[in-house]
């Protein structure tokens, strides 16, 4: 097995192919599955797999030295919500536009030159 290294020879940690990993590591999606989030620990072992842009990474932590999730307090929902209107603010028109914009054209549609353009050009 090309991604097996339990001794992390080969790849400096433990390495194990997808979905061979031992009994006691998760990944952080699983942790958050879970209620846990990492807490400071150090990245116990990795899975490695084959994916069509190369090769994939997913790091492994220990569950018993998992922490719970804190608690979304008024303030940190405070702070969520102002990131969030930020996201949604067109700098064109300075409206909340009740969407994420796109970074790809950051604006929002009704200020977008690009779309208005190739309509045009397309009629």
């Amino acid at each position: 097995m090309r991604f097996h290294d339990p001794d992390g020879n080969r790849y400096g940690i433990p390495t194990y192919p997808l979905r061979l990993a031992p009994t006691g590591l998760a990944t952080r999606r699983q942790l958050r599955a879970r209620g846990l989030r990492p807490g400071g620990q150090e990245i116990a072992a990795q899975l490695m797999w084959r994916h069509s842009r190369g090769i994939a990474v997913a790091y492994l932590y220990r569950l018993e030295l998992a922490l719970p999730v804190r608690p979304m307090t008024p303030a940190r929902w405070r702070a969520h919500d102002a990131m969030m209107r930020a996201r949604r603010t067109c700098p064109e028109c300075r409206r909340d536009v009740g969407y994420v914009l796109r970074t790809s054209i950051g604006t929002c549609e009704p200020c977008d030159t690009t779309t208005t353009t190739s309509a045009l050009a397309a009629a």
